[in-house]
């Protein structure tokens, strides 16, 4: 017998229409938890590592690129697991995986806060990036492609939308750390992530086939009533290994490795960028907090977009406005404070966009089949943007004492991105096109 999240199995049955359940979807109780769940996670471990950043090098005095290789260690080992953790999400379901990736953060947030040495820093971030990877993108992603069809792109922007909220995280973890110290503000953070996001994997389910439903909610029905339907078109499927060894894979994931890479240099160094330029801290922990806020903007809106027009299109005019807001950025100076308005809008919007089009881009061309397997593997493969881009510009500083020309070479790369993901081809000549 098929279990059901229902007590009531009332459907409705107008003719031509696909039969769903009465009450909210489940799918959407999944959006929910998963969106609950980045927003947490991403706040404390992702956007809030840039308050924890000068408290870290004024303690032990350690140079900026040492303290970045830390936030490049979450990248290395995202891309190391990425692949692995695209298989066992395929094979496991989300909920495990979601289970134990709180459990090792906490862990690795409570071994932060006893640091006393280089090693045991990075030793720290060896486990918070086990744990992250454990909750990432291709984890949670895996767990709402599974949910919906028709309404994906929709229900991935609402989803995704959550990472970027944990934005306005930053300013409370820079609060924390300056009311009780940054190592006791850790400890916090780690009760935070056991006591709230442990439960919250808890209502993650992985297939709406187990429980009698289908994408979107809809009901199995007989061939008679299948008969009156309009015909959708036919689902992709596509493997793995033909996945990864197309162009389509490939123009996709350099595109997205670049998105990685600028994406990795904004959010962790925008708190030192703006110090230097004479910002204080407090200020600049809103900044760095609204730049994840704006991309909610782009990830609801290329939601919306994605489900009605064109998907390649979208996803290049989102790297456009990132090489516009990268190009501000790096010209902001003390006559110019006002450029860092548009600069944070267009760079979190494009930011926020292109996330939302990962999810959309993969499943349009591979299908839902093996989508966690094919994420794991572009994971892999974009993380190493990533890992550069927490590194270079801390380098960059180091070396010249400024981070202006570091914004510059990552917009020439973003508009490079953009060219490649409008030239993406398809999979093969019988694979359905992206409408």
């Amino acid at each position: 017998m098929r279990r059901s999240f229902d007590d009531e199995a009332g459907d409705i049955t107008s003719v031509g229409q696909p039969q769903r359940r009465r009450g909210i979807f489940y799918g959407w109780w999944v959006v929910g938890a998963c969106l609950l769940t980045g927003l947490f996670a991403g706040g404390v471990v992702f956007f809030g590592f840039t308050a924890i950043f000068e408290p870290i090098v004024d303690e032990f005095g350690w140079s900026y690129s040492q303290v970045s290789l830390a936030a490049s260690l979450r990248g290395v080992e995202l891309g190391l697991l990425g692949p692995l953790l695209g298989v066992m999400v395929d094979r496991w379901g989300p909920r495990r995986l979601l289970f134990g990736g709180a459990l090792i953060t906490g862990l690795g947030l409570m071994v932060l806060s006893r640091t006393n040495s280089l090693a045991m820093f990075y030793a720290a971030f060896v486990l918070i990036a086990m744990g992250m990877s454990a909750s990432s993108a291709t984890v949670i992603l895996a767990a709402v492609v599974h949910w919906f069809r028709r309404r994906l792109s929709t229900a991935v922007g609402i989803t995704t939308s959550g990472f970027a909220l944990g934005g306005l995280m930053v300013p409370v973890v820079s609060q924390l750390i300056d009311d009780l110290g940054w190592r006791s503000a850790m400890v916090v953070l780690a009760l935070g992530m056991w006591v709230l996001v442990v439960p919250l994997s808890l209502v993650v389910r992985h297939k709406p086939e187990q429980y009698g439903y289908l994408p979107d909610g809809d009901l199995a029905v007989s061939e008679h009533e299948a008969a009156l339907r309009p015909v959708l078109p036919s689902e992709t499927s596509i493997g793995a290994g033909q996945a990864v060894r197309s162009r389509t894979f490939w123009h996709i994931s350099l595109s997205l490795f670049v998105q990685f890479m600028a994406v990795g240099g904004v959010v962790i160094h925008v708190m030192p960028y703006l110090s230097d330029l004479g910002i204080s801290r407090a200020e600049s922990s809103l900044v760095a907090s609204v730049i994840p806020i704006a991309s909610v903007t782009g990830r609801l809106s290329f939601g919306w977009l994605a489900d009605r027009f064109e998907k390649h299109r979208l996803s290049a005019w989102g790297f456009v406005a990132m090489v516009l807001g990268l190009l501000a950025f790096g010209v902001v100076g003390a006559d110019r404070m006002w450029l860092l308005a548009p600069s944070v809008i267009l760079f979190g919007l494009g930011w926020g966009g292109l996330v939302t089009m990962r999810t959309t881009l993969l499943s349009g061309h591979f299908g839902r089949a093996s989508f966690g397997t094919i994420h794991g593997i572009l994971v892999g493969v974009v993380s190493v943007g990533q890992v550069v881009g927490a590194f270079l510009p801390g380098w960059v500083y180091d070396q010249w004492g400024s981070y202006q020309g570091i914004w510059a070479v990552l917009a020439v790369l973003s508009l490079a991105a953009a060219i490649a993901v409008l030239t993406t081809p398809p999979v093969s000549p019988k694979t359905p096109a992206l409408s």
